[in-house]
């Protein structure tokens, strides 16, 4: 994946109400960690944030006045109800380094003719090169019949790139509907029912 850049700043303002008023300049929050140094507090530019998180597991370029740092989004605090972002927690990262995230399912191809599938689990854990993550793990339903299972074992990883969930796991599932069984299951109860009350009215007639 690309790298995505952000201007950033260091600011020595914490605190609810800072972090308001860097909300009301129309920026985000954020604090940089990892390698054993101290967590650095940032602000990021809001409009450019919101763009470069839609990415999954985008790899963020931050450039500060004495230099650059390379970092991959941790965490994301949402507002309960606006869902505007509030805060965000990064990961420092260097070239090279392998590093443990979660990576979306992306389900590809048509399972059977009058099956369908559900998505057991959205996402798997991997470990990759911090500026190789696959923004999606693949995984193929094409022809799948009615009681396939593929679990984490079963799934293709990218080259580089070792799974860290439990083999076991189930990812998806295939299926058929309920609807198309449950209209000749009625059909079927329908008639067994009117001979049951043939039969009660038979008895009570006697």
């Amino acid at each position: 994946m690309a790298e995505i850049k952000l201007a950033s700043e260091v600011r020595t303002e914490f605190g609810k109400g800072a972090a308001r008023r860097i909300r009301r300049a129309n920026n985000i929050p954020a604090v940089l960690y990892g390698h054993g140094t101290d967590p650095v507090h940032v602000t990021l530019p809001g409009h450019a944030t919101m763009l470069a998180v839609r990415h999954t597991n985008a790899l963020i370029e931050l450039s500060f006045d004495n230099g650059t740092e390379l970092a991959v989004v941790k965490d994301i605090q949402r507002h309960p109800v606006t869902w505007n972002i509030e805060h965000i927690d990064l990961l420092l990262v260097k070239k090279g380094e392998k590093i443990a995230v979660d990576v979306w399912i992306q389900v590809d191809g048509e399972s059977a003719p009058g099956t369908i599938h559900f998505v057991e689990s959205q996402t798997v854990s991997v470990e990759t090169d911090a500026t190789s993550i696959p923004e999606y793990i693949h995984v193929s339903i094409e022809g799948r019949e009615s009681g396939d299972n593929i679990h984490a074992g079963d799934l293709e990883m990218p080259k580089g790139v070792t799974l860290l969930t439990d083999p076991e796991h189930a990812v998806v599932t295939i299926t058929e509907p309920r609807g198309e069984e449950s209209a000749e299951e009625a059909e079927e109860e329908s008639a067994a029912s009117a001979e049951g009350e043939q039969a009660e009215g038979e008895s009570s007639a006697e």
